[in-house]
């Protein structure tokens, strides 16, 4: 009996110590697992990332509100109607704890559809490397309008955002450029709105291009070059006109007749469209005057061709 009883007894702590092995190795299995997949998740989540970009803006909210007011109320009513806090609403939604490596046009639809707006015929000017200046010409004329003149262009320009997945889902830090990801929230932003801009254009068109530009004034991988250039309606648009601008005492690289604007000509004529090409278009060339009065390219007023 006693040798009985002993035989249970050893069987008791033989199965208590086989379960105590068993949960001890589940135990370092589950850690192993833990610290594997938190691993994975700091290699990849952009909150362990320190992007090249600036971080959104601070009071993005207030500033976008602001705008949009700004742009409905007193700069262009005749947009009609718009309803800026469901714009807002539609922006902050489309990038919002989400990762800003992934973002999809379908993230911004419900945002262009809210803040389209038509565009005049004969008042689209685009631009590639002449940005300040475009944006000087349209202020003193209103006649012609770019991107940045349109309502979702307004909201934008120079302004930052982009998400993060994890609290409070926007990251102020820092904010991913084109050249560490493609599908970045400013990115595809800025292509969708510059395809939408394109879309619109009718009547006569203008395109300010740099002429003082080493690498050629039409390039392919600019927004204007692969994006703005193919989305313009044949049969909408009934010329294209080109202003080719040298900087004021700055290097003539390329003129109406160089290689890259021969290279855009080829395309637009493939796409049956009519073109002139004017080296320093003269009211522009005189915008430029005003802040190099004394340069000889100025006082004498003539094309500096």
């Amino acid at each position: 009996m006693p040798f009985r009883q002993g035989s249970a007894r050893t069987r008791q702590r033989t199965v208590l110590l086989v379960g105590i092995v068993v949960l001890l190795a589940a135990l370092v299995l589950a850690v192993v697992l833990a610290s594997v997949l938190t691993r994975g998740k700091q290699e990849v989540s952009p909150k362990m990332l320190k992007w090249k970009d600036r971080g959104t803006t601070k009071n993005l909210q207030e500033v976008i509100l602001g705008r949009c007011y700004s742009y409905v109320m007193a700069r262009y009513p005749q947009v009609g109607d718009k309803d800026c806090l469901k714009i807002w609403e539609s922006l902050k939604h489309g990038f919002i704890y989400k990762n800003p490596c992934n973002i999809t046009p379908e993230d911004y639809q419900p945002l262009m559809e809210l803040a389209s707006h038509p565009i005049p015929c004969n008042k689209s000017l685009f631009w590639s490397k002449t940005s300040d200046l475009a944006h000087r010409y349209t202020k003193s004329n209103q006649n012609f309008l770019t991107l940045e003149d349109t309502l979702l262009g307004y909201m934008a320009d120079r302004v930052s955002w982009c998400g993060d997945p994890s609290a409070p889902g926007i990251n102020y830090e820092s904010c991913p450029k084109r050249s560490e990801c493609e599908s970045n929230p400013s990115s595809v932003f800025w292509k969708m709105a510059s395809k939408m801009f394109a879309e619109a254009a009718c009547g006569v068109v203008q395109v300010m291009l740099n002429g003082s530009v080493e690498v050629g004034a039409f390039r392919s991988s600019s927004i204007f070059g692969s994006i703005e250039v193919f989305n313009l309606n044949p049969d909408k648009v009934s010329a294209v006109h080109i202003w080719l601008m040298h900087d004021i005492g700055g290097p003539q690289s390329e003129s109406c007749s160089g290689h890259s604007i021969k290279r855009l000509k080829s395309i637009l004529e493939e796409r049956n469209f009519k073109i002139t090409c004017e080296d320093n278009y003269r009211p522009v060339q005189l915008l430029q005057c005003v802040h190099n009065p004394d340069h000889t390219d100025c006082r004498l007023c003539t094309n500096t061709t």
